[in-house]
This record gives structure tokens, sequence and C-alpha cells, in this order.
């Protein structure tokens, strides 16, 4: 890795003002909050199928609803908050969603719940698609980086803590206790968004990009920067995903694990993943956000490779956990870095860019849900296959983002760090 000029430094502690810490906290929770609603009730799916009195596959469509909701919500949203501006959006969003989690924690059947959780899906995709624009706004380049490693750092962390934070409530509040923890979470939200949120796209900036120069966002949106850069983040994410998919098969299946055991492994998982994106916003003070992003995911490649190898040759199962752990720990070097740099080249369509990378991240997730398990609960081919593949295109995506024209960088020229940041 490369180390930064003093000149970056002191860009960095220029735009470090930008973001406060009590709006950065905002961000991160908006960003965390739906990865939570997808996944904390799981555990509880057999207590629903009794108490509505329908089949696993009818509580299996309010999952469904979600994701759908959430999938389209994004590319609805992002456009708008470019258009209107973010915080309107937003908040209109956000009191969407806070009724229809209410409205999940009192359904009386499972057709309303599916119906109020396509509604929550759509509106809770606010959250997360105009936080990544708003850091987008107030900061460019290394400080852009940074913030985006908070975010989605926890956007990565949720999906891996909620299911456990499920099995522990289920027992004692129920499947409609779990759904008011999660309207617990979009109220503070929507009164931290109060609290902290300012409109970051005024009407001159919305004019003026409308108005003014020359690069058409559909450009920027096609260029070989975002898309590199935006593909490199969807397929790293999906690696940790089909991991995630596999991991009560993997650890209590094959490794042989009780729940508590489970709990600790997938738990340890997230902490290395916590650590590694803390330590990334640190590190982007002292080296290119490039050459962080590259490094974790080669780290990742190198450690899925090693886990593939371990599972073609028979290896004891409780030997996967090492591959696992490191290959999930370092992608905290690459997702917020890597959607820094998409979000970068795509300065006039933000939130376009940041709803078009959220919605692709949620399709190849959910691609790679069923792939994994497609050879039964006692072999990890599957896992394997599916983890090299996407982690081999991540790395492809961003060799050919490098590959881009440094003319084409939407960085701004005021900014040494930044245009560094683009062309590293």
């Amino acid at each position: 890795m490369t180390p930064r000029t003093q000149s970056d430094q002191h860009s960095t502690t220029t735009a470090t003002a930008r973001i406060g810490i009590g709006l950065m906290l905002t961000l991160a929770l908006l960003s965390g909050i739906a990865p939570f609603a997808i996944d904390m009730y799981l555990p509880a799916f057999p207590e629903m199928v009794a108490e509505l009195d329908t089949t696993a596959s009818g509580v299996q469509l309010s999952l469904t609803a979600f994701l759908v909701g959430a999938g389209v919500g994004q590319v609805i949203f992002g456009p708008l908050s470019d258009r209107f501006g973010r915080l309107g959006p937003l908040v209109a969003g956000m009191l969407i969603y806070l009724a229809a989690s209410v409205a999940t924690a009192l359904a009386p059947t499972v057709e309303f719940l599916i119906g109020a959780r396509l509604v929550q899906g759509l509106a809770g995709a606010a959250g997360m698609v105009i936080s990544r624009a708003i850091i987008s706004d107030l900061a460019k380049g290394v400080e852009a980086a940074r913030g985006l490693s908070v975010v989605m750092t926890v956007s990565g962390i949720a999906p891996v803590l909620a299911p456990v934070a499920g099995s522990l409530l289920t027992e004692p509040i129920g499947w409609r206790g779990l759904m008011w923890v999660v309207t617990g979470l979009v109220a503070i939200g929507l009164i931290a968004v109060f609290l902290s949120v300012r409109e970051t796209r005024p009407r001159t900036v919305r004019d003026a990009a409308r108005q003014g120069p020359k690069t058409s966002p559909v450009r920027a949106l096609t260029s070989r920067a975002y898309l590199g850069n935006m593909l490199a983040y969807v397929f790293a994410f999906t690696t940790m995903m089909a991991y995630i998919s596999a991991s009560p098969f993997l650890y209590q299946g094959m490794m042989g694990m009780d729940q508590v055991q489970y709990g600790l492994a997938f738990g340890l998982n997230a902490l290395a993943l916590m650590l590694v994106g803390a330590l990334s916003a640190r590190l982007t003070r002292r080296f290119h956000v490039a050459a962080l992003a590259r490094t974790g995911l080669l780290l990742n490649l190198a450690s899925v490779a090693v886990f593939a190898v371990l599972v073609f040759t028979g290896a004891p199962a409780i030997w996967l956990t090492v591959p696992i752990l490191v290959s999930v720990g370092v992608l905290g070097l690459s997702f917020g870095n890597a959607t820094a740099l998409a979000l970068a080249a795509v300065p006039a369509a933000a939130g376009l860019g940041s709803a078009i990378l959220g919605l692709l991240q949620h399709v190849f997730a959910g691609i790679a849900a069923p792939i994994v398990s497609i050879a039964g609960e006692t072999t990890a081919v599957p896992l394997a296959i599916t983890m090299l593949v996407t982690s081999a295109l991540a790395n492809i995506a961003f060799a050919v983002a490098r590959g881009a024209d440094p003319r084409h960088s939407a960085a701004p020229a005021t900014e040494p760090a930044t245009e560094r940041v683009e062309t590293a």
C-alpha cells in the first residue's frame, strides 16, 4: 500500500469537520436498521407458522416481500433524493417505515403481514440509499471513504448479528416482540434524523446539476470507474452473504457446534469485520483508498482460495473456521472504500448511483443464498465454489475500475487527496 503525502493528510483533516459524530452515528443507524428487520425474526418462523395459521412458505413470503421492497425502494428513493433533496424523501421514507413497522407487529394474518413487510422494505430503503448519498454530498475522497467505511461496515455487521439477537429474544418476547424491537429502532432513527440531519443537496446544487456541466449522469453511471468499483463492492458483499446463508449447516451441521458455540463463532467473525472496518477508516489517513480496497479484496480472495482447498481435500471441518474468519474480516478494508470510489465517480447522481449499488447488492445476495445449500447440509463444496467465484469477480471488477482513464474521474480539482484517491 502506498503511503499518503502530507497534502493528502491535510486535505483529510480539512474534510473531517464536514461530518460530525452525531450525523455519522445517525447514518450508521439508518443503514443498519433494514438488515435487522430482514434477519432478526428468522428464528421465530416456526412460532409464526403456528400463530398465524399458515405454512412455512407463507411466512417465508414475508421475508421475500421485504427484500423485494428494499431493492425496489432504493431505485425509487435514490433518484428522488437527487431531484428533490435528501432530507424530504428521507423523512417521508422514515415516517412510512415507522407506520409499516407498527403494522407488522400488529398483523392479524399472514397476508396482512406480507403486505406490511413489502411497504416496510420499500420505505426502509430510504435510509440505506440516502445515508450513502449524504456522505457523498458532504465529503470527497479520503473523508468520504472514512465515512462510508463506518456506514458500510455497519451494513455488513448487522446481517451477521441480527439472527443471533433474534435467537436470544424469540423465546422471551416472541415474534411480535421482535417486530416491536424493529419499530423501536425505526423510531429512534426518525428522531435522530430530525436532530442531526440537515439538507445536503440544496436547490442551488440540484439546479446547477441539471443546468450545468457537461458530464452526463448517465455517462458517469456507465463509466468503468463507477461500474467497476460498484460491482467490486456488490460481489464482495455477495461473498460474505454466501457465508452467512450457509453458516447454520457449516457450523452446526458439519462442525457439530451447539447454538451457543455457533453464536460465538458468528459473533467473532462480526467482531473481525467491525475491527478491520474501524482500522480501515484510520488507515485512510496514511494510505490511498484504492490501495486499501485492493488489499482487502486480494486478501479475501486468498483466504477464500485456502477455504476452497480445505473443502476440496476433505480437511477436518473445524479447520474451515480460520479462512472464514479472515475472509470476512478483511472485507472491512473494501466495503467502504470501494463504495466511496464508486460514488465519487457520479457526484451529480450520487443518489441514483447509491440506489443501483443497493439494488444489485440485494439481488446478488438473494441469488447466492439458495445456491450454497443446493447439495444439502453435509458438504461445503457449493459454498466454496460460490465464494471463490464472487471473490474473483470482485477483484476483476476492481481491476477494471483501476484501468479507467483518470480524466473521467468526477473528483473536484480543488481537493488534491480526492484526485489521488481516484487515480491510485
